[in-house]
């Protein structure tokens, strides 16, 4: 008589799912940390003025407005005359003070008074319609003015 009895069925183990959902989590986690989520939709062409003195500025009490033509798929719509952005949307000079206003609305209570605006403008840009936001700006009291520029200078050219 034998101690060891052969396996009769040649069936393979069933597989353990038990860690499976620690797996999915995982990836899940992995996925919402990496994915970056754009804040808007570039609307206007962005070639930037080149600058020497460059340094980084922190996204959490800033505004973005954007100013240049409109890109290649929105000439039709909006024409070639420059056009000022901001976040998803085209906004008119006269519209600027409550689009500024609820965007500052917005921000935590203890930085709606520090608020900088970085103003990323076309380097073909029309001088006028830059003026014109800075004199918005000064209407209601944000004079923390930021231009965002591309590293290098500008004589190099």
């Amino acid at each position: 008589m034998s101690k060891f009895k052969k396996k009769q069925g040649g069936d393979l183990p069933a597989i353990s799912t038990a860690s499976l959902p620690d797996i999915v989590f995982m990836l899940l986690f992995f996925f919402m940390v990496v994915t970056v989520l754009r804040d808007s939709n570039l609307l206007v062409q962005q070639k930037l003025p080149k600058g020497d003195q460059v340094e980084k500025l922190k996204k959490d009490r800033s505004i973005f407005i954007y100013a240049g033509k409109p890109g290649p798929q929105y000439q039709e719509t909006y024409g070639t005359e420059g056009k000022i952005q901001i976040g998803d949307k085209y906004t008119d000079i006269s519209n600027i003070k409550f689009a500024l206003n609820e965007l500052r609305a917005k921000l935590r209570p203890e930085l709606q008074d520090k608020v900088m605006v970085a103003l990323k403008v076309d380097e073909e840009t029309n001088t006028g319609l830059v003026s014109d936001i800075k004199q918005e700006l000064r209407d209601l009291n944000m004079t923390k003015i930021i231009y965002i520029t591309t590293p290098g200078n500008q004589l190099d050219n």
